[in-house]
């Protein structure tokens, strides 16, 4: 480690010795400042944690592949496994326990923990090992034993904290989505053991999870009459444990009295009385289970997870449930309360090792099964030789526990994670993800779950959260009790997996170190033909010269053709205030890492591509400096120059800085104003000589005005100046782009003509000029407005005035937004007007010009102090109608279109090149709104669909707006209409609602505002609606003994009453009032939901007695009900007749937009794919 200033590193200087008894002082620390420390890598190796006593095994720990490093003493906490903090470098070291973490992909936490269980299994790691991958019979993609492989080779021979598993879920045919799938880790483990079996088909481990998981029980039934006995034997690869007997308050309160509970058999008797085969009648019997076979590894699955009948939901048992850590199965063998004196063993049909037999025939039977040592066999295929329970030796049943999976969280979701006991030294760890660390007994013990107190009924929901959900076992037998292949024992093919994965990681590494030691930092260039900022990020070594940077940066913006090498070079830039901070002389050939301060993840500056011509002189920017463009004002020509860059000092003067600045602009500083811009509109005269520029308030980069002249201007006060108002008028000019509407023959001669009758269309010639080839060959201040701020104002005024006239009046409504593609038109340069001679006639273009194009372009340059009103009135000439017939819209990102309609407002929201459409229509006037009115289809697949654009009125009633409707209806939609035989009706979405009667009143009794729609409803009959307090919903009829939905059919109601609406629907159906059950529909109209789902999915027959209460809720019109006949009876359909139903509903409702089931998502099932990919086939599941 090495001392050294900020920004430094000081390579040449000896490491300190951590041995010697130097001060901080002598070893070159300053006090007072901050110090910076240079760690490297030790002979090569990175840094390791030293803890204490971390001697003897060190040594060999790199030889070794799996076991924990001997540090004696690091005993961690319960905290070390709950909740951990990861950073970025801890998941690149290797934790200290030696084992290796495995990466949650989102939530895979119960995926890792069966993965790590399945390791530190020495008999599955071992067996796995053994299977050879052929890759010439199978992809090693979608492997899965291949895949298990690799990740178990890695998390023997890693030297990360964590792996990743996207490998093995790729093997099993899934994708991204199903990482945010949690599912259960005792169905996962099942899954993936079948998956195995099918894979391992004809090798040498076919049978592998069988030898190690699979034990045999037998399901009996015994009559209590004669003794008569039908059994089955079923074969099982986990136990499942009742924590909470159904219907008791109290849970079990260890695992052995769980076992007790599973094999306690009960007594069939009353109505449950069992049939017996040999007594021929029904009798009393008892039915229960025996263990015959317990496997190798003992899986005990607690289950925690169950159903709630009372609030209908899963929940989460919390109870405590203690595990011992030897668990002795021999007294669950064979319990049996009570002999019959009857000795044999009858069959019960169905199952495939059933059998009607005495016991010997049994055990003959059972025997075939055992012919390799799977397990504990408790009969033999000689009855002489059959072992009594008496006769078991005391240790041949006792198993130790030594993985515990354990479940934090509630039944809607929660986190897995394993607390393994390692068999190489006998010590816990807990397996969280990334995270794996020591712990003890006493962290075993608080995964029993439970609260201290008492336990009651409600102990479970006052527990902890945290406990143990799946138990592994293994029988402690010495002649099978594996110990982990070392490494000499490795087949070879395990070891060439070792060692391409050891080279994978070591390439890996390499390039991670690339990337820590690469300086990542945004680049910009303004392009020297193009003239047009880019924008990159540079990645660059840190090692890399600046000479050579330069030469990456000059091939990333694509200058090769453009621009000499020796033409560029990198400044240090702050893109945010445009400001360049230093440059860089004399350094091409320091490094870039001490260049730029080391490598960051962030910068607080840019690198900037500075490009110069071959006879220039690149500019020296030192660190200190301001930035200053210098923008030259003409008086006379009232003009404003492009700007130049001047650097100065924040020190300096106000004199200093104007003789500065006339070095470089070649004007008089004796007669010279500068103008700073401070922001938007903040123009300050620089007065005062002897003021520094800070004091002025400069900062990194700044604007100024400069003008020199000898005018009377000079004389007069800033405020009244010629120059202000320029400068003012410029700050406050703004650049817009106008698409005028299309334009038919002869328009263009309508324009002349507005043109030449208005009074002051002067100024509209000075503000407006043609589109003319690219933007940068306008005049960027010649077309400034000619008129004063105050003409500008009184204009407003003016147009504020003539308020009465309707034409420009107030209006305090937003427009409508609509999605509308409106492209800007280029120009070519070839059918363009001479800038000039159209800042002075306009009326000369050329006539065919205009014939010749569909839409025209105009480019104005406009003060956005003047109102919308004046800049409508400004356009006028150019649209050939007058302002109160044609509208503006705005264009925003993705060519949408708002209409500005609040003509008393100024232009201030506009910024330069805006877009802004003019289309050809009637502007609003005060109090009219524009309204979008679309045609209710009740019965159609579509039942909106938009026919017009309308204005209504404030004070205007719902007949009115009908009247000026019709004509509007038949030109525009082709519908003839009496004013009786259609209604309106208010539009929430896609959902009809209120009825809108003849005598209403717009902003009295209807609430109306911009971007309004209504409904307009074609009445098959006179109007039925006379009154507010009617109801109108829409009912349709459901009919299950032909699975089909009948037309709505319109039901007016004259309260809210369930009995009302139960008379009408029966009078519309003929269904008999008792027999009416009807639910509301659920969704955006019209409440579509397949035919396979209405009869049970909806709410049917609600008990309430008015409809706007819950669960109805219905207080408006427009909504939907369905009611059916309680008496009928739904379809029966065969499975051919239930697909092709199901087809045709979701086709149906796909098109309609809506969904197939409006019940609550369901969980995915867990499924792993054997060829790799999930069958996309949707009609089978």
């Amino acid at each position: 480690m090495v001392p050294g200033e900020e920004n430094q590193l000081v390579p040449k200087e000896p490491p300190l010795d951590h041995t010697s008894d130097k001060s901080l002082l002598d070893a070159n620390f300053e006090p007072g400042k901050k110090n910076f420390l240079h760690l490297t890598d030790k002979d090569g190796e990175q840094p390791q944690i030293l803890l204490e006593d971390s001697s003897a095994g060190e040594d060999s720990v790199h030889d070794r592949f799996i076991g924990p490093l001997p540090r004696e003493g690091s005993v961690g906490s319960t905290s070390d496994y709950v909740s951990q903090s990861y950073s970025y470098s801890s998941i690149l070291n290797k934790s200290e326990t030696g084992y290796v973490g495995l990466v949650n992909q989102a939530m895979t936490c119960y995926l890792n923990s069966l993965l790590q269980t399945l390791f530190m299994t020495p008999e599955f790691r071992n067996a796995l090992y053994k299977w050879e991958f052929e890759e010439s019979e199978e992809d090693p993609v979608t492997s899965i034993p291949y895949q298990l492989q690799r990740l178990f080779v890695l998390l023997q021979t890693s030297k990360k904290r964590a792996i990743e598993t996207t490998d093995v879920t790729r093997s099993f045919g899934w994708d991204s989505s199903e990482a945010w799938q949690q599912h259960d880790v005792q169905e996962l483990c099942r899954v993936m053991f079948d998956a195995l079996e099918q894979k391992w088909k004809q090798t040498e481990q076919a049978d592998l999870i069988n030898e190690l998981y699979q034990g045999k029980l037998k399901d009996y039934v015994r009559c209590l009459e004669c003794g008569y006995e039908g059994w089955r034997i079923d074969t099982y690869l986990d136990i499942p444990l009742v924590i909470r007997p159904y219907g008791s308050s109290q849970a079990f309160a260890s695992v052995e009295e769980a076992l007790h509970a599973f094999i306690q058999p009960e007594i069939l008797d009353g109505p449950n009385q069992y049939f017996c085969e040999r007594c021929k009648k029904k009798c009393d019997a008892r039915k229960g289970l025996r263990f015959l076979h317990f496997p190798y590894l003992l899986t005990l699955q607690l289950k925690r997870f169950d159903f709630d009948y009372t609030t209908m939901h899963r929940i989460k048992l919390n109870d405590r449930m203690t595990f011992p850590e030897e668990l002795d199965m021999s007294t669950f063998i064979d319990v049996e309360d009570e002999k019959s004196p009857q000795t044999e063993s009858c069959t019960d049909s169905g199952a495939e090792n059933e059998g009607s037999c005495h016991s010997d025939q049994m055990s003959n039977d059972f025997s075939n099964d055992d012919g390799v040592d799977e397990g504990i066999c408790l009969e033999t295929n000689s009855g002489t030789e059959k072992i009594s329970k008496s006769g078991l030796e005391k240790n041949s049943l006792i198993y130790e526990l030594f993985s515990v999976m354990v479940h934090s969280g509630s039944a809607a979701g929660g986190h897995y994670y394993a607390c393994i006991k390692s068999f190489s030294d006998e010590q816990w760890y807990s397996f969280n993800d990334q995270h794996v660390s020591r712990i003890t007994q006493d962290d075993i013990k608080k995964t029993h779950g439970g609260s201290s107190g008492s336990r009651g009924y409600y102990s479970s929901a006052f527990a902890s959260s945290t406990n143990a959900y799946m138990l592994i076992y293994r029988l402690k037998d010495p002649a099978r009790n594996a110990k982990f292949l070392e490494v000499d024992e490795y087949p070879e093919h395990i070891k060439n997996l070792v060692q391409k994965e050891r080279e994978l990681e070591e390439q890996e590494k390499r390039q991670r170190e690339i990337e820590r030691n690469t300086c990542k930092i945004k680049l910009f260039c303004l392009h020297p033909a193009k003239q047009v900022m880019m924008e990159n990020k540079l990645e660059v070594h840190k090692d890399k010269t600046l000479k050579e940077a330069v030469e990456m940066a000059y091939k990333m913006m694509d200058l090769e053709e453009v621009i000499p090498l020796d033409c560029c070079r990198l400044v240090k830039y702050d893109e945010f205030h445009d400001y360049l901070e230093r440059s860089y002389e004399g350094e091409e050939d320091t490094p870039m890492g001490l260049l730029l301060g080391g490598v960051k993840s962030t910068y607080m500056f840019d690198l900037l591509l500075e490009t110069r011509k071959p006879d220039q002189v690149f500019q020296s920017y030192k660190p200190g400096e301001v930035m200053v463009k210098v923008h030259v004002v003409d008086l006379k020509a009232e003009s404003v120059a492009a700007p130049i860059t001047v650097r100065a000092y924040l020190n300096q003067t106000v004199t200093e800085f104007k003789q500065l600045i006339s070095k470089a602009i070649h004007l008089p500083a004796e007669t010279m104003r500068i103008v700073l811009e401070r922001c938007y509109n903040d123009l300050r005269l620089l007065s005062v000589p002897s003021k520094t520029l800070k004091a002025e308030g400069f900062f990194r980069s700044n604007k100024v005005f400069v003008e020199s002249s000898e005018t009377l201007d000079y004389q007069m006060a800033f405020a009244d100046s010629h120059l202000w108002k320029l400068l003012d008028r410029h700050a406050n000019t703004i650049r817009l782009f106008v698409l005028l509407p299309e334009q038919s023959p002869g328009s263009y001669s309508k324009r002349t003509a507005y043109q030449k009758a208005g009074g002051d269309s002067g100024n509209v010639d000075d503000d407006c000029e043609r589109v003319k080839g690219p933007v940068g060959s306008l005049k960027s201040v010649e077309a400034i407005l000619e008129e004063s701020t105050e003409k500008l104002k009184s204009l407003s005024l003016q147009q504020q005035q003539d308020g009465d006239n309707g034409d420009s009046s107030k209006s305090t409504e937003t427009s409508d937004f609509e999605n509308i593609e409106s492209p800007l038109n280029e120009r070519d340069s070839s059918a363009s007007v001479d800038n000039r001679e159209l800042e002075q006639h306009i009326q000369t273009s050329d006539p065919e010009n205009f014939q010749s194009e569909e839409r025209s372009d105009l480019m104005v340059h406009v003060d956005k102090r003047i109102t919308l009103a004046a800049f409508k009135q400004h356009l006028e000439p150019f649209v050939g109608v007058l302002s109160s017939h044609f509208k503006v819209f705005r264009v925003y990102a993705s060519n949408q279109e708002f209409e500005s309609v609040r003509l008393n407002e100024t232009l201030s929201s506009f910024s330069d090149d805006n877009k802004i459409t003019i289309r050809l229509g009637r502007a609003l006037k005060k109090g009219e709104y524009r309204v979008k009115v679309y045609q209710l289809l009740v019965n159609e697949q579509e039942p909106c669909k938009f026919l017009l654009d309308a204005v209504f009125a404030k004070g205007m009633t719902v007949r009115q707006s009908k009247e000026e409707l019709i004509p509007q209806l038949r030109e525009q939609c082709g519908l003839e209409l009496s004013i009786d035989r259609f209604r309106l009706r208010k539009k929430t979405w896609k959902n009809p609602g209120t009825v809108f009667l003849d005598y209403h009143i717009y902003e009295e009794d209807i609430n109306i505002s911009s971007n309004w729609e209504v409904f307009l409803e074609v009445l098959d009959g006179v109007e039925k609606m006379k009154s507010m307090s009617q109801l109108a919903v829409l009912s349709r009829r459901w009919k299950p003994s032909e699975m089909k939905l009948d037309p709505f059919q319109e039901v007016v109601l004259e309260s809210s009453s369930v009995d009302e609406l139960r008379e009408k629907l029966s009078e519309i159906s003929g269904i008999p009032l008792e027999d009416i059950e009807f639910a509301k529909g659920r969704g955006t109209f019209p409440c579509d939901i397949s035919v396979l789902d209405i009869h049970q999915d909806l709410d049917w027959n609600p008990k309430v007695s008015t409809l706007n209460v819950w669960p109805l809720y219905i207080c408006d019109d427009g909504a939907v009900i369905f009611y059916r006949d309680k008496t009928e009876e739904l379809m029966e359909l065969t499975d051919e007749q239930r697909n092709e139903l199901m087809k045709k509903e979701s086709s149906r409702l796909q098109k309609t937009g809506h969904r197939i089931t409006y019940s609550p998502r369901k969980e995915k099932a867990l499924k792993i794919y054997l060829d790799g990919a999930p069958n996309k086939d949707l009609t089978q599941d």
